[in-house]
């Protein structure tokens, strides 16, 4: 069985060896064929070389490279694009998201369900304003939105071959990647974890760039910004 990671990385030059190693080197994950995909969103450090490097000496990892920063949302649609395993798992770099949550996920998907989300049951890791800003968008999106959201989950989750499919089919791109996963449906399952410390650097997402993708999530997915000006 062949699984892909797809691992969106912004001058992430510190993280990336450590998080192939991790990978490569986590025993429950050798019975399987993992690929990673890796996108390079425009980073100015030395990235791109790095993963370069890697996939010279590595032919199931695949490197990407935007020729400059278009944001986490379109890495992820063009992380699917080129995944060709039979579950695609998108995963951040930091290790924030744990590899050993991985193969509960895909227990899982092999008891039936087509997605399996990691729902995060501790976010004592994550920064002040970062937990503020997801508690308010969950809140608000779920209020006016649909699909709703399962709250705390984030892009960490397996998608069979057939959901990847679906979200491929979809002409627009310009959209925001947690409600797309709702909108998709399929039968959905749940494994909760505890998110771990950051294995090295510092996070790039600051209150801007959150503020900006909450906006994206909501607009995307809801009508109600038109009632109020129409």
């Amino acid at each position: 069985m062949k699984i892909s990671l797809v691992v969106p990385v912004f001058n992430e030059e510190a993280t990336i060896p450590i998080f192939y190693k991790t990978v490569r080197e986590f025993e429950e994950l050798k019975p399987y064929e993992v690929e990673i995909v890796f996108i390079n969103d425009g980073s100015k450090d030395a990235t791109e070389s790095i993963i370069n490097k890697i996939a010279a000496s590595d032919p199931l990892v695949i490197p990407l490279s935007f020729t400059r920063n278009f944001g986490k949302e379109p890495a992820l649609f063009a992380g699917l694009d080129h995944a060709t395993g039979d579950t695609v798992i998108p995963i951040d770099v930091d290790l924030q998201d744990p590899i050993e949550v991985i193969p509960h996920l895909i227990e899982k998907w092999q008891a039936g369900a087509d997605m399996v989300l990691a729902k995060r049951s501790d976010r004592s890791t994550d920064g002040r304003m970062k937990r503020k800003t997801a508690e308010w968008f969950y809140k608000l999106h779920n209020k006016i939105s649909n699909p709703k959201i399962e709250e705390n989950v984030g892009d960490f989750r397996l998608m069979s071959r057939e959901v990847v499919e679906n979200i491929k089919q979809m002409p627009e791109r310009n959209l925001f990647m947690k409600g797309v996963l709702s909108w998709v449906g399929g039968k959905t399952d749940i494994v909760e974890y505890a998110r771990a410390e950051r294995v090295a650097g510092d996070s790039k997402f600051n209150g801007w760039k959150l503020w900006n993708l909450a906006l994206e999530g909501i607009t995307s997915f809801s009508t109600f910004p038109l009632r109020i000006w129409t």
